[in-house]
């Protein structure tokens, strides 16, 4: 009979990220965000999302640094939200799902939507090696280590004890 094993989950900056944009309409509201739609009623329209969900969305990624939120009429008071720096650095990211999406998730090609760069060039999410130039992908990359919620919390501990 197998020993059960007790769950020691990795510390991983992916699972940092997705508690922060991994909730249902989060990157649905950044994509708008980002492609210019920047007032709530456009991005409620655009994403589908109920009101007060996105509402709670937004406000998170204002709390995350992820997109600042900017009077734009003070009678009545009405905000427009704008990509900080690290929203930005997320636009990689969903060029990268959205081309997942058209090759994998999408089944109504006649209706894909392309992005350009202002060359005229379609854009094509690549991740290379930044040494030698070479073309990421999942067979070709290692860690250096795993760490451990387990070992994290033994650290902690020991520095507790001190």
């Amino acid at each position: 009979m197998r020993t059960p094993r007790i769950p020691d989950p990795r510390i991983c900056s992916i699972d940092a990220a997705l508690k922060i944009i991994g909730e249902k309409w989060t990157l649905l509201a950044i994509r708008e965000i980002s492609v210019g739609e920047r007032r709530f009623d456009d991005i409620v329209f655009n994403t589908g999302a109920p009101r007060d969900i996105l509402a709670s969305r937004l406000k998170s990624l204002e709390t995350a640094g992820v997109i600042r939120k900017i009077t734009y009429t003070e009678k009545p008071v009405r905000y427009e939200y704008q990509l900080s720096e690290a929203g930005e650095q997320l636009f990689v990211v969903l060029e990268a799902i959205r081309e997942w999406g058209d090759r994998f998730a999408r089944t109504d090609s006649e209706n894909i939507v392309n992005f350009y760069h202002s060359c005229g060039a379609k854009l094509e999410t690549v991740l290379r090696c930044e040494e030698c130039g070479e073309i990421i992908n999942a067979h070709n990359v290692h860690r250096d280590r795993d760490v451990h919620r387990s070992e994290v919390l033994t650290d902690e501990n020991s520095k507790r004890s001190r």
